[in-house]
């Protein structure tokens, strides 16, 4: 028989000896089980006449348009490119197509792309916030949209939150570094206002006093995420009269800024410098030396931010509240020895 010029459901059922409802069910995995040779009939049909399903249609009966939307601060830096690449492909394990906006730290333009997404009616949001005004609050409050908020403490809107343990984190990075013996531990922060930044302070504060040192009296300084301000920042800091000998930093991206400022005042790390950082980014394993830092799990946090969220699609209920830890993975820049190539064991190819 001919190929239709436009292939409809009929034509597959017409096609594999079946009813246009057994095809509905092979389409849809659902909601009735079809025997496995009607299946393999059915599937055969939909290759040999190209069939695509309507998705608008589809959305229409079922009012779900198997799209999720994942607003992030920066794709720029790594740390939101790296997690946004386990999330898609998370999404694309579960048949979701993902939708990106990426806010460049603009409050407009988050703003702009959290109310497109609702207008185009994805089924829900991942949202990592910046640091800005938030002028979008009310809006997505008002939507109902279910939402999972990464990264970030927000409490304006109905949503799940899926967060680090970035005190504690904090805490044990500084920890270790007291282990190799520094005592004037300065600290290279984000933010001012965001979460992330506030935990990770009050982690260096924390072991610092621990230990009966004065956070007070230790240098610190803060900036944006970024390598740039990582330079700027590791300058002053590492200029001083009485500079520190370790550095605690809060992202590895604000880290390799840190080291090449070191490099140009003729310090040594981890020699005249040691240094921690924050995040496990791929690029941490090939600074020299390798970036010590705690890793956070990129894909635990992709899988979850997902399951999260489809769980509130489906039940309608927000407010969960998952914590992870991160892992602290010592490399060269904090004294421990550094691993050839600046991979972990775990990343080595045949290592067991």
């Amino acid at each position: 028989m001919g190929i239709p010029a436009v292939v409809t459901r009929r034509d597959v059922a017409r096609l594999a000896g079946t009813s246009e409802a057994v095809v509905s069910y092979v389409l849809n995995n659902g909601p009735r089980n079809v025997a496995p040779q009607t299946k393999e009939r059915v599937l055969r049909a939909i290759d040999e006449l190209g069939y695509r399903p309507n998705a608008v249609a589809r959305s229409l009966r079922t009012s779900r348009t198997h799209t999720i939307g994942l607003v992030v601060p920066d794709n720029a830096n790594p740390f939101f490119a790296e997690l946004a690449r386990e999330i898609e492909d998370v999404a694309f394990q579960h048949g979701l197509t993902l939708l990106l906006g990426n806010a460049m730290d603009d409050d407009e333009r988050e703003a702009a792309y959290v109310r497109t997404l609702i207008d185009r009616q994805v089924d829900g949001l991942i949202l990592i916030p910046a640091h800005g005004a938030r002028t979008w609050r009310a809006v997505l409050a008002a939507s109902g949209l279910p939402c999972i908020v990464l990264d970030r403490e927000l409490d304006e809107v109905p949503a799940s939150h899926l967060l680090i343990d970035n005190e504690s984190g904090a805490h044990q990075a500084t920890t270790h570094l007291l282990a190799h013996g520094r005592r004037r531990i300065g600290c290279v922060a984000g933010p001012k206002d965001i979460h992330p930044t506030v935990d990770r302070v009050a982690g260096w504060v924390r072991a610092l006093t621990e230990v009966g040192l004065d956070p007070a009296d230790m240098p610190l300084a803060h900036g944006p995420f970024g390598r740039r301000q990582g330079y700027l920042s590791g300058r002053d800091l590492l200029s001083r009269e009485n500079r520190p000998h370790a550095l605690f930093v809060t992202s590895d991206e604000q880290a390799i800024g840190v080291m090449r400022a070191a490099a140009e005042l003729g310090l040594a790390v981890p020699g005249d410098v040691a240094i921690c950082s924050f995040d496990g980014i791929a690029a941490s394993s090939f600074t020299v030396p390798a970036l010590t830092t705690m890793r956070q799990p990129f894909e635990q946090l992709g899988r979850q931010s997902v399951e999260l969220l489809l769980r509130q699609i489906t039940d309608q209920s927000a407010g969960e509240r998952v914590t992870l830890p991160a892992q602290l993975v010592r490399r060269g820049s904090c004294g421990c020895p550094d691993p050839v190539g600046g991979l972990d064991e775990e990343d080595v190819p045949g290592a067991s």
